[in-house]
């Protein structure tokens, strides 16, 4: 790696405020000033600005309980960033795998592992995304075995070439439900109860494949452990 490059990936400099920390000799490679912004760096070169050394960030893996208001996408609209609630270097980076809607609350895993963010979405993996749902209206009794059957044999939704994916619901009271998808198309659980003439008023996401929110207050985040990232 070029040793700007390194500079930009290890610190808030951008490329030109890296070459002249390089010029005024704030930089040093195994304890010798370099001042040459094309440096080629080996894995065990050793550098350091302004005396402090510096480290690539490595891949990260994190789950994070989003609260309302907050945005999946990579780009600051209207509402604040999930990376914005996650205090670890070079937070921007990470990417939400599996975006939630601004207003749908719960797990969000974020990595900037982009093989393993693959693994977790790819649908031909089945790893099932599990939704708490709160309706406007119950479901109950012929109605509700009716919209099951919908739900498992999978549903055209408007705007789409190809039926859902097969999807398993169960109500947990008359106008909540719990639905396990194992898919994730644009405002899918909205559309596809108001495909069965229902409403969703909230929707929580509870769990991706075997990993829960495990006690997470909304707004709190922490990195996975080693046994986890390897669930998928």
């Amino acid at each position: 790696m070029r040793l700007d490059r390194f500079l930009c990936e290890t610190t808030d400099l951008t490329r030109s405020l890296a070459k002249r920390a390089l010029k005024r000799g704030e930089v040093s490679v195994n304890g010798e000033v370099v001042r040459g912004a094309a440096t080629q760096l080996d894995a065990a070169d050793k550098v350091s600005w302004l005396g402090q050394p510096l480290a690539l960030v490595g891949l990260r893996y994190v789950m994070l309980n989003k609260p309302a208001g907050v945005e999946c996408s990579a780009r600051r609209g209207l509402y604040p960033l999930v990376t914005e609630l996650i205090e670890l270097p070079k937070a921007e980076r990470l990417q939400a795998v599996g975006r939630l809607d601004v207003d749908t609350t719960g797990l969000v895993l974020l990595s900037d592992d982009g093989q393993w963010q693959h693994r977790v979405t790819s649908p031909a993996r089945r790893c099932g995304k599990v939704y708490r749902v709160s309706l406007a209206e119950s479901l109950e009794g012929e109605a509700l075995a009716a919209v099951v059957e919908r739900f498992a044999e999978g549903l055209l939704l408007d705007g789409e070439e190809k039926p859902t994916r097969p999807a398993e619901l169960r109500m947990r009271e008359p106008r909540v439900a719990e639905l396990t998808l194992y898919e994730g198309k644009y405002h899918q659980v909205k559309r596809m109860f108001a495909a069965v003439g229902n409403h969703v008023e909230a929707l929580h996401r509870e769990a991706i494949g075997e990993l829960s929110l495990d006690g997470l207050a909304p707004g709190e985040w922490r990195e996975l452990s080693d046994a986890e990232i390897a669930l998928f």
